[in-house]
């Protein structure tokens, strides 16, 4: 396990019960992840949504581009941007762009998205989702791989298009992001690696075993997951007292947009009592305890990429600082060591 990252993981909301002022909150945020690497921190994630009222973010790159700005080692991913409501060949050239700037850190995951509101922002077909993720992905990876490319598609047409800068990473590789099996098996077949949010064995095995379909090795293929919720405290009790309305609000929102997908259960329609939030797998728990859970989810998964939510959303930045001190002093070394005890 000695080769285990850890990642944080931000929205960058700000929902109006708790409104804080909203560039002294992304200028808190920034600072947080600043000081995250001095503490060890690997990697930080980034999420995308559009029309939210609390500003979920809608603009991973420009975040990314500034979180690269003011670190030097920790590897910046967005998890994920919703790529049918992205132009793929410019997307292309903005994520080489903050690659270039980052010196190669860019871990770059899409996804199809699935609220409503959001294709109907775009005016986009939600019906055309996967299929606009799939040319999307080809594009990009051709991009990326340094090729000239002409491309005629369903939904997206290029002519004659080379990607400049090129990226330093050569391929710069694109993570797919999907909470259902058919998203992990997917991401088998069009994407580099497998980016899934909370405890996902069930996805987890069905990128792998598509890999082997395929004639790949799963080896050679990285997957980030992990817990949705896993703040460490020194006070759990009290830690959880001060977060759970932010933690249902989170939920709650979700499970309104998660209900409008048919076949969807992604999250409790109910996380108003303590029981019901535990159950969706928000924990708050001692360093001992956080070392326990982490290590049974490695022993299941063999994921090399560990990553939960950092800043219940309302809570000011600074909140979340006994929770990043504490799982880089006291629960990453225990896994940088090799197994732990």
């Amino acid at each position: 396990m000695s080769g285990l990252r850890f990642g944080l993981y931000y929205d960058f909301r700000n929902p109006p019960r708790w409104r804080q002022e909203s560039t002294a909150h992304y200028r808190a945020i920034l600072a947080q992840i600043e000081r995250a690497e001095g503490l060890g921190w690997d990697d930080v994630w980034l999420s995308e949504h559009h029309f939210v009222e609390d500003g979920y973010t809608p603009s991973c790159l420009p975040l990314a581009a500034a979180i690269a700005a003011r670190t030097t080692r920790l590897r910046v991913g967005t998890a994920v941007m919703l790529l049918p409501m992205h132009d793929p060949v410019r997307l292309a050239e903005d994520a080489a762009t903050v690659d270039v700037l980052s010196g190669g850190r860019l871990d770059l995951g899409v996804g199809t998205g699935y609220r409503a509101s959001e294709f109907t922002g775009f005016g986009i077909d939600r019906r055309t989702r996967v299929g606009r993720l799939v040319e999307g992905l080809e594009i990009l990876r051709a991009l990326f791989a340094g090729e000239t490319l002409t491309y005629r598609g369903r939904y997206y047409h290029c002519e004659d298009v080379t990607l400049y800068p090129q990226p330093v990473q050569r391929p710069l590789k694109v993570w797919y992001g999907g909470f259902v099996e058919s998203a992990a098996r997917r991401a088998a077949h069009y994407a580099d690696a497998l980016i899934v949010s909370g405890f996902a064995t069930v996805p987890i095995r069905a990128f792998r075993d598509e890999l082997t379909k395929l004639g790949k090795n799963p080896a050679d293929h990285e997957v980030a997951s992990g817990a949705m919720w896993l703040i460490v405290s020194a006070h759990p009790e009290q830690r959880w007292r001060e977060a759970r309305e932010h933690f249902h609000y989170q939920l709650s929102l979700y499970a309104q947009w998660t209900a409008q997908v048919t076949g969807w259960n992604t999250y409790a329609r109910q996380t108003a009592t303590d029981a019901a939030l535990r159950s969706e797998g928000v924990q708050v728990v001692s360093p001992a305890q956080a070392i326990d859970i982490i290590a049974r989810y490695i022993e299941a998964t063999q994921i090399t990429r560990w990553y939960s939510w950092t800043l219940p959303p309302g809570l000011p930045p600074e909140w979340a600082d006994e929770h990043i001190e504490l799982m880089a002093k006291e629960v990453m070394p225990a896994f940088r060591a090799g197994t732990p005890t």
